[in-house]
């Protein structure tokens, strides 16, 4: 039997893949990574070269300890290879380096026994899968379906004259992260953003067929990835960002179940300057909880209003210490991709 099934975000955790921060790198500067992440900046402002030693061991040392959590309760927990990301590499059309192994969430999907490779948006993220060629031969040879979407050849074209007010790539190639994408059983919402255009969205249906629905989310948020504007916590029970949803904007087929909003986000002063811009530097980051199972979650310790917020909804929470999720990009549900868990695949709307 395939040791890959994750249908939704909440069923009860196996086994998952928690990201690895070393050798980590800002993106390279290019039009791809000013559209994605840094829309308010110039090419010549955008950080570059590695991301400081400090910073990168005091995130291993909070993934360890995250790890260890996991492993305590009997969750099988894997890492991808240290990767050498200063190596540069190309195509015909352009030049990069690479970025990091912190997001597992980012580049691939696991819809019940399928893993996808998605056709990420930022050209340093071009060879990212590479670090997980082992656990996904395993997989495979497991019994997992294993495809990558069509890899897009990024042309300047795909960022150019885009309102970077916006931001969403140019409809000319599918291109998106994997973490654009709420898995919720047999529907999914499609955040349209900067890390993700409308073509993605379709060919993502297209790839899955009528058994699923891809419903899209638009001109909500702009910045990134979908977890940080929309938590599913448990069948009938969302997590919402009230600076970006709200009854209006919210999916339709969202509105069967019961909707609570997140309280503002706290200790945001403890984030590093160098790499604060509207995207991946959002302070709402932290809302990124990562469900163990339908009764268990985890969610950053400074956030201990969200924390009241989901025990009062009969949730049990592990607060871990993310010191960088701001700087890094990434929270529980970012730095993890759920290889495993208990459960069918079901529709849960009408």
């Amino acid at each position: 039997m395939s040791r890959v099934w994750s249908c939704n975000e909440w069923d009860p955790l196996e086994e998952v893949i928690v990201g690895n921060p070393l050798q980590a790198r800002f993106p390279t500067p290019d039009l791809s990574s000013q559209l994605a992440e840094f829309p308010d900046r110039s090419l010549a402002e955008i950080p570059r070269g590695p991301f400081p030693n400090k910073i990168i061991e005091e995130t291993e040392e909070d993934l360890n300890k995250f790890v260890q959590v996991l492993t305590d309760l009997g969750v099988t927990v894997r890492r991808p290879q240290t990767w050498p990301h200063e190596a540069g590499f190309s195509t015909i059309h352009w030049e990069s380096q690479g970025y990091y192994n912190y997001c597992p969430r980012d580049i691939m999907m696991v819809i019940g026994d399928q893993i996808i490779e998605t056709p990420n948006v930022i050209r340093s993220r071009a060879q990212e899968a590479f670090s997980y060629r082992k656990l996904l031969m395993e997989y495979m040879e497991s019994g997992a379906r294993w495809y990558s979407a069509p890899k897009p050849m990024l042309l300047d074209t795909l960022f150019q004259g885009v309102d970077l007010t916006r931001p969403t790539p140019r409809n000319d190639e599918p291109a998106f992260d994997a973490a654009n994408v709420l898995r919720l059983g047999q529907d999914l919402i499609y955040l349209v953003s900067a890390t993700g255009n409308e073509l993605g969205g379709r060919w993502l249906q297209t790839i899955l067929g009528d058994k699923f629905r891809v419903h899209f989310l638009k001109d909500v948020y702009y910045g990134s990835h979908i977890d940080s504007t929309l938590v599913a916590l448990r069948p009938g029970l969302l997590l919402c960002n009230p600076s970006r949803i709200n009854n209006d904007t919210l999916p339709k087929v969202l509105k069967q179940w019961k909707v609570i909003y997140s309280p503002p986000m706290e200790n945001t002063g403890r984030y590093d300057a160098d790499y604060l811009s509207k995207c991946i530097g959002s302070d709402w980051i932290d809302m990124n909880a990562f469900s163990v199972n339908p009764n268990l979650v985890v969610v950053d310790s400074d956030q201990t209003a969200l924390m009241r917020l989901l025990e009062k909804e009969g949730l049990d929470v592990i607060p871990l210490k993310f010191r960088h999720s701001k700087m890094m990009g990434g929270g529980p549900h970012c730095t993890t991709l759920d290889i495993r868990r208990a459960g069918t695949l079901q529709r849960y709307f009408d």
